[in-house]
């Protein structure tokens, strides 16, 4: 079964991967070996990952952080994985102050902030997905692609995978929830709803067996591993 995924990068990373010596991640082999899993028949296409570009004033590491995922990136391009960039807004907003946990949130007591947001990435992937399964539908049968795979536990998701099981009912759906063994979040009930199948959690043995070499090549320079990862 012809297959194409559809990575929510902030998503992977931060449900998956943060504060795991795992984020050299080969993504298109992991993705390949799920798929595999899954059902034996399966064949990877394409992978499209999603992501916004860092903000050195707010990462961790400032400068550091923005070039590790500049060197992700290059090494996710050179291992034939889609890269589409959407953005981070940052602006002044308010909420609530927090006190402790026994005390509730007021909106008579609110706090001025900073709020970043992610911008794009969840209508892009939506319409990315869209796309991919009305092109198929003027395609020759050996051409075409048979599943979408959608690699994210967001549930805005919801609406593109209930559209494509609507509109798309020959297309098989998929959801790789990026959840670790032990997490004590709940699956999204309407991602599964609306999905053939869901994987729930990815294992760290699966995350280990899926490394890239530290020096990815490349046309040019090679990508590194950054060294604390």
């Amino acid at each position: 079964m012809r297959t194409a995924f559809f990575v929510d990068g902030y998503n992977l990373f931060y449900g998956l991967l943060a504060g795991t010596p795992y984020k050299w991640l080969n993504l298109r082999d992991l993705l390949a070996h799920i798929a595999h899993v899954e059902n034996p028949e399966n064949s990877i296409v394409s992978v499209d990952y999603f992501t916004s570009p860092i903000k050195p004033q707010l990462a961790t590491r400032g400068r550091l952080s923005k070039e590790a995922q500049d060197a992700y990136i290059k090494a996710l391009r050179a291992t034939n994985v889609t890269v589409h960039f959407g953005r981070h807004q940052l602006e002044p907003a308010k909420a609530p102050r927090f006190v402790d946990r026994h005390t509730e949130a007021s909106r008579q007591d609110k706090v001025d902030i900073w709020k970043l947001e992610e911008k794009e990435t969840d209508v892009h992937i939506a319409i990315s997905m869209y796309r991919t399964a009305n092109k198929q539908t003027v395609l020759d049968s050996h051409e075409r692609i048979q599943q979408i795979v959608l690699v994210s536990s967001d549930t805005d998701m919801t609406p593109a995978l209930k559209a494509l099981r609507a509109d798309f009912p020959h297309m098989t759906i998929g959801v790789i929830l990026p959840h670790r063994v032990g997490s004590s979040r709940p699956p999204p009930g309407s991602l599964k709803d609306h999905s053939h199948w869901l994987r729930r959690v990815i294992t760290a043995d699966e995350l280990l067996l899926h490394q890239l070499p530290d020096r990815v090549p490349t046309h040019k320079k090679p990508a590194i591993k950054p060294d604390y990862w």
